[in-house]
Formats: structure tokens, C-alpha cells, sequence
């Protein structure tokens, strides 16, 4: 197959180790710019669903969706890939070129198990859920959206019996969200997480501390429009390119696009503005992460981010290291009450301990607080591992959650809407997503306690007080976001932080922020 024709006005493809390029290397690289063309324009379709498009689309866009993932796999699976990676494979590559063709092999590995019939069925079935689950949740209707969860569930032990029908149809899963770190060292950080977060959380509900917890939502009202107008100042305040990006609503804050285009999304609660800020900042980690990806390698892996764990660690470090941080808090606050002047006697202590309330009744992941939140996502792991195990009917789904949230949590749902129905990733069949979540939290401490020590704590606290991010985000894109795909998982938190991926510096980071903020006899 040809390469598009604007793929012809590209340099000459990588030999960014002095080396010039294979032929077939040359070939991969134009056969894999047009399969990430395509899985581009899907993306920018899915976002213009989800956020633009009148209701009555969903039918055509269900069609649309579904040929361009087609089309991905015809082009991923085609004879021209297999026979440029089979070249290749005898032929020993620098370590940029040689990271691209590992890359693609994995992709084409699991393409080529999977029937198109079945990646085209998939798609459509996301298309109709997405307004289906949309629906449900509005009218707290799980059984509506059921029959829909379960065709998924059934597509996806299909999908991973056809990529090894030897394994746990979960793990291989798991696989397409986080391709470099094994479901079991997952789950022994999730462990971590878990013996370290449970006896913290109840200590801090038993401790005798006057935080100011309700400082913003006890004041009145925050109009949705004023709410946006400061989560826009807020993206310019930490640098976010506008030139390459936009904001937007959506019933499910999320971030779409590529390093020329990177759109963020959030949604307001008038009664709480943090909610909307800080998914705001989150957004803006996943969005500065792919903007910071290299333009020259656009269409590459090495243009690609390396996968959702690492993409969530950039979320995570700017809204929790950043945005939670009482630096931050120190230089926002004054901009935070231009906007809503009802707010002027707060003092920045009051908004830092009410943007690190540990909640006692919060049922919302997305707004949920630091150490909670994992809570949320180790009770969506564990019923998504019991679905596709079958070891759990989809009918079941609404009373596991619900217990599950009273045993961890020490709340009860009351409907199914801020119960099962509140996430959108079961609608689009992302099983094996949730995970990464925590594993984003646990890394974005360990890269931003390198960050300190490269750039000095003091620095980087007096530099976040002043509103200068550009430390930080330099030394984000020169350790992480510049490197593309080109290292695996592990040695790229190796790469930036000199030591292996590990849960420490996140149990050390909340345990003496949060035994500092609430005087816990444990610190």
C-alpha cells in the first residue's frame, strides 16, 4: 500500500540514532501513518459524540465508527506490515527504530488473532451504548443499559480468546490499556495501595481535626458559566496551548486528540466549584502530555503516548501534586475570587484543606478525594474481573457495587445513577482500564518526587506559589512526554527516576501529607 501523500513531505524516517533507516522500515512507518490516521479520526469522531453531536446522530456515527475501526484493523493486519516486520525481525536495528518495530509487532500480534467481523461489532456495540448509558444514567435505569454491558462482556472474552485463548481473558485485556507492566504486578500494587490507604482513611474519620472542609460549598452558588470562565484562566495560568486545544462539557470529563490537537473536557456542580477546577487540572496533565509529544514523530509510536498508566500519572501529578498542593492554592486563590467575589474570605489554608477533605459520604470517583479514590477503583476491578470471569451475571452488577461501596467505603448508593451507571468506560467495553488509574497515582509520585530532587523542592514549591510551571513541565516533557513509546513502562520510570516502578513514594507522599493535614499519631 502507498503512504498518504502528505506522509511524502515528512522527513526522512528516523534514524535518530545516526543510522540511516531500512527500506522496510521506511515501508512500516507509511503503512503505520496511515492505520494512525485513521484511529485519529475516529478518535476526533468519538469526542464530536460525546460532546458536540445532536442527539439523533447516533446512528450514523454508529456506522462511521465502526468502518474506520475496521478499516484500522484491515490496515494493521495487511500483508504489507506483516512482510515489512518479518524483514525486519533479521535485522538488528538502533534502539529508536528497533523500539517502533516492537511496537508495531505487538499491535499486529494481537490484530491479527482477532477477526475484523468481530473489532467492527465491538465498535458498533460501543456507538449504541454510549447514548444508551448516557439515558440510563439520567433516568436511573439500570436494566436498560444491561443487555448492552452484556454484549460487550460476551464481545470481549471472545476478543481475548481469539489473542490467547490460554490466559486470563482479563489479564489480556488489561493488556490493551497497560501492554508493559504484568496484571500481577498490577494487582501487587493495588495491594499496596489498599493495606496502606484503608487503616489511614479510618484513622483519619477517628481523628479530632477542624479542617475547613465546606469553605467553598458552604457560600452559596457557583454558576456553571463563571465556573468555566475560571477553569479557562486556570488552563492558560499552567500553560495549556490553546493554539492546540479547546475546552468543552461533557456528561464524563475526558481528553481527546493528538499532539496538534488535544481537547480537554470537564463538567460543573454549582454548588461545588472544585469539582469542575480540579478535573480541569486533571485534564490538562493528560492534555500537556500529548501535546509534549514530539511533532516530527507524529504518526509513530515515537508520537504516541507510552500507554494509560504513565498517561494517567500526568494527569494525577498536575491535579493532586499541583492542584491540591498549598502552593498552588497560595497563588490561585486571588484569581478564584476576581471570579467569584462571594468567596474573598477564605484564606489559602482554608482552600488547601478543603481541596484535601478525605470524604466520609463522597459516592462519585471523579469527585472523590485523594485516598478514597482508590477505593472506587478497586471496586470497579474487582467487578469487572468478576464479569468477565463469569464468576458475576451482569443483573448482579447493581447489588455487588452496592455492597461492595458499604464494605469499603462505609456508604450505600441509593440509586444506580451515582451507584453503577456513574462511569462511562463499561459503555465503550474498557475492561481492564480502571486499574490504571492507581497505577497512574502511584507513578506521578515517584516522578514528581524526581522532579524535586532534580529541580529542588523549594524551587518547585516557590515556582508553583508564583505561578511558574514551566520547571515542571519542562522537566516532565524532557523525562516522559518526549520519549514517546520508545521505552517500555518500567524503564521509563527508570529512565526518569533512577529506580524501578513501585508504590513507595506514594505511601510515603500520603502518609505525610495527610498525617500532617489531619495530626495522625501514625506519622
Amino acid at each position: 500500500m502507498s503512504t498518504d501523500a502528505s506522509d511524502t513531505d515528512r522527513p526522512a524516517a528516523a534514524d535518530d540514532d545516526g543510522e540511516d533507516a531500512p527500506e522496510a522500515y521506511e515501508s512500516l512507518l507509511g503503512e503505520y501513518r496511515r492505520i494512525a490516521n485513521v484511529r485519529s479520526a475516529g478518535e476526533m469522531l468519538s469526542w464530536d459524540q460525546q460532546v458536540m453531536m445532536p442527539e439523533g446522530g447516533t446512528p450514523a456515527r454508529s456506522q462511521q465508527l465502526s468502518t474506520l475501526s475496521s478499516l484500522s484493523h484491515e490496515l494493521l493486519t495487511d500483508d504489507a506490515v506483516g512482510d515489512a516486520l518479518a524483514e525486519l525481525d533479521a535485522i538488528e536495528l538502533p534502539a529508536e527504530q528497533a523500539a517502533v518495530v516492537r511496537e508495531i509487532q505487538r499491535q499486529y500480534d494481537r490484530a491479527e488473532a482477532v477477526p475484523g467481523e468481530l473489532i467492527e461489532e465491538i465498535s458498533t456495540t460501543s456507538s449504541e451504548a454510549l447514548p444508551a448509558w448516557e439515558e440510563a444514567k439520567a433516568e436511573d435505569d439500570f436494566e436498560s443499559f444491561a443487555p448492552y454491558l452484556q454484549k460487550h462482556v460476551d464481545l470481549k472474552r471472545e476478543y481475548a480468546e481469539h489473542i490467547d485463548p490460554d490466559r486470563d481473558a482479563y489479564e489480556v485485556l488489561f493488556e490493551e490499556f497497560e501492554p508493559c507492566l504484568s496484571l500481577e504486578r498490577a494487582e501487587q500494587i493495588l495491594e499496596t495501595l489498599r493495606e496502606t490507604l484503608v487503616p489511614m482513611i479510618e484513622e483519619i474519620r477517628n481523628a479530632d481535626a477542624d479542617l475547613a472542609t465546606d469553605a467553598f460549598t458552604s457560600l452559596g452558588s457557583y454558576p456553571a458559566d463563571d465556573q468555566e470562565a475560571l477553569c479557562r484562566d486556570v488552563l492558560s495560568t499552567l500553560g495549556y496551548d490553546w493554539d492546540r486545544g479547546r475546552l468543552d462539557t461533557s456528561s464524563h470529563p475526558f481528553t481527546a486528540g493528538t499532539t496538534f490537537d488535544s481537547r480537554v473536557t470537564t463538567r460543573f456542580d454549582e454548588s461545588d466549584p472544585l469539582g469542575s477546577l480540579l478535573s480541569t487540572v486533571h485534564e490538562f496533565g493528560h492534555a500537556t502530555y500529548t501535546v509534549g509529544l514530539p511533532d516530527e514523530h507524529y504518526g509513530t509510536p515515537l508520537g504516541e503516548d507510552r500507554d494509560l498508566s504513565v498517561h494517567e500519572s500526568q494527569s494525577r501529578l498536575w491535579e493532586n501534586h499541583v492542584g491540591r498542593s498549598a502552593a498552588f492554592w497560595e497563588h490561585l486563590l486571588p484569581t478564584f475570587t476576581d471570579h467569584f467575589p462571594h468567596a474573598a474570605d477564605v484564606t489559602p489554608r482554608e482552600a488547601y484543606e478543603a481541596a484535601n477533605q478525605v470524604y466520609e459520604n463522597n459516592l462519585i470517583r471523579v469527585e472523590a478525594d485523594e485516598l478514597t479514590y482508590h477505593l472506587h477503583i478497586i471496586i470497579r476491578f474487582e467487578i469487572e474481573r468478576a464479569l468477565i470471569a463469569g464468576e458475576m451475571d451482569v443483573e448482579e452488577v447493581p447489588a455487588v457495587w452496592n455492597d461492595k461501596y458499604e464494605e469499603y467505603l462505609g456508604i450505600r448508593p441509593e440509586t444506580d445513577a451515582e451507584g453503577c451507571l456513574q462511569d462511562i468506560h463499561w459503555s465503550h467495553g474498557n475492561f481492564g482500564y480502571f486499574p490504571t488509574y492507581s497505577l497512574g497515582s502511584a507513578m506521578a509520585a515517584q516522578l514528581y518526587a524526581a522532579a524535586e530532587a532534580d529541580i529542588g523542592a523549594d524551587a518547585l514549591e516557590a515556582g508553583v506559589r508564583e505561578g511558574d510551571f514551566d520547571p515542571l513541565h519542562d522537566w516532565l516533557t524532557e523525562n516522559v512526554h518526549r520519549h514517546g513509546a520508545r521505552y517500555e513502562t518500567n524503564e521509563l520510570v527508570e529512565q526518569a527516576t533512577g529506580e524501578s516502578f513501585t508504590a513507595d513514594a506514594f505511601t510515603d507522599y500520603v502518609t505525610e501529607k495527610y498525617g500532617s493535614l489531619y495530626d495522625l499519631d501514625s506519622v
